[in-house]
């Protein structure tokens, strides 16, 4: 399983990770919202994986999200929050 990178951050009290693209805007705008609201999280970038490692990472979005979009945003292994939600994501993490 590919290792995610973690980005730090003022507010840890959740788990928050995110499935996402390199090339994706709405991908890059949850980081910039995350980043904005100091949430420590743990991130993907799925395009970037090869082979096995991308596979994987795909079986992990399809279990949290069907659909397979991004981004993907897991909150302590129990909310999901598929796309980009300012609202949605501000209130989960307040």
């Amino acid at each position: 399983m590919p290792q995610p990178t973690r980005v730090p951050g003022r507010n840890d009290q959740r788990r928050v990770m995110l499935y996402a693209l390199s090339t994706c805007v709405w991908c890059r705008k949850t980081k910039r919202l995350l980043e904005k609201l100091e949430v420590a999280y743990d991130f993907l970038d799925v395009d970037l994986l090869s082979g096995g490692q991308e596979e994987a990472a795909m079986e992990q979005v399809k279990q949290y999200n069907p659909d397979c979009t991004f981004p993907t945003m897991v909150i302590d292994n129990e909310q999901v929050i598929a796309g980009f939600r300012e609202a949605e994501i501000k209130k989960a993490l307040s």
